[in-house]
């Protein structure tokens, strides 16, 4: 099964390559030898970060042999695992990204990958985030970054006008609550808003893919260890272009990718994996300025006093966009 779910995905990267919408590489001696051929990606089961996975046969045509999957479990803990150089690379959300870095996680923001995962959930008869004021919120993130910005560009104070419903206690399912009417409202990323709209539970009152301002800025970028950046640059652009290069394929083959992560066991459910690549817009990572999505973040974290480093300083100590702006004219569409 492993055999011809490999030789399905090569055919998939044939197919995109022949099709313009995957480049090859220069060749590895034009562009530098790898520094080293290891690399540790996070894995968490999440559809939106398909790219990550997507990109495994990417990584081994740029020359990487050792490829490793550190797999976080349910504390959805991305980018600061990296931080603790217990990864190298992982996708996560930005706002996250930004605390990880406040809390002196040692990560490098190399560039943005896609928008808006994220979607807000209500029962019926609330329609807008102004009124879950004094209601029950469910999130199975820790804290709760993207929910408390989103209450407080609407006016709420986050910590006094919700009352959240978490699921850092293990009995607590806060997706089940919502399911059961128990909860008023939900914030979920794939695949749990296609679980929802699967079993016509609830309505969507926010999703960052379309609602401004969230749509606007990216939602998962990547992240790489600060150290791993410093001593192998040239690995370092070598896993961003795969990566891009599997946004790409996400954008222009969801079926076939949905199906490769699925049988290699990355996610469990097909049709909520289809039906995520087709809604993400992966390929936008060419159109969007992953700089402006730092700042948006860390500015709106900064002004509800979630951090307190300036987005300067975040800016000029934790980002690279080199990488990201060479294979920009690499990769044009």
């Amino acid at each position: 099964m492993m055999t011809q779910t490999r030789r399905r995905f090569l055919a998939t990267l044939s197919a995109a390559s022949a099709a313009g919408f995957v480049r090859q590489p220069p060749s590895l001696a034009a562009q530098g030898t790898l520094e080293t051929t290891a690399v540790r990606i996070a894995k968490l089961g999440a559809v939106c970060i398909a790219p990550q996975f997507v990109a495994e046969e990417l990584l081994r045509a740029e020359g990487f042999t050792n490829i490793h999957y550190v797999d976080v479990g349910p504390s959805l803990q991305l980018s600061p695992i990296v931080g603790r150089d217990q990864a190298d690379f992982t996708l996560d959300f930005a706002a996250r990204i930004v605390r990880t870095i406040e809390e002196d996680g040692a990560i490098t923001v190399l560039g943005g990958v896609h928008v808006g995962c994220y979607e807000l959930f209500a029962q019926k008869g609330i329609h807008s985030i102004a009124e879950l004021k004094g209601k029950s919120v469910g999130i199975k993130t820790s804290p709760p970054d993207l929910l408390a910005l989103m209450a407080a560009q609407v006016g709420l104070d986050p910590v006094s006008d919700l009352r959240w419903v978490t699921s850092t206690d293990a009995s607590v399912d806060p997706l089940e609550l919502f399911a059961n009417a128990k909860i008023d409202a939900f914030l979920g990323f794939p695949p749990e808003p296609q679980k929802l709209r699967a079993h016509d539970i609830g309505h969507v009152i926010v999703s960052t893919a379309v609602d401004r301002p969230w749509s606007q800025y990216f939602c998962c970028m990547l992240t790489a260890n600060r150290e791993y950046v410093r001593k192998h640059p040239v690995a370092t652009k070598a896993v961003l272009r795969a990566i891009l290069k599997a946004a790409d394929l996400c954008a222009s083959a969801p079926v076939r990718v949905a199906q490769s992560i699925v049988d290699r066991g990355f996610v469990a459910q097909n049709s909520y994996a289809v039906e995520t690549l087709r809604e993400l817009p992966y390929s936008k990572w060419r159109e969007y300025d992953s700089e402006d999505a730092i700042r948006f973040y860390a500015l709106r974290l900064h002004e509800i006093g979630m951090i307190k480093s300036s987005p300067q300083k975040i800016i000029a100590e934790n980002t690279d966009w080199r990488f990201l702006n060479e294979l920009k004219r690499e990769l044009k569409a």
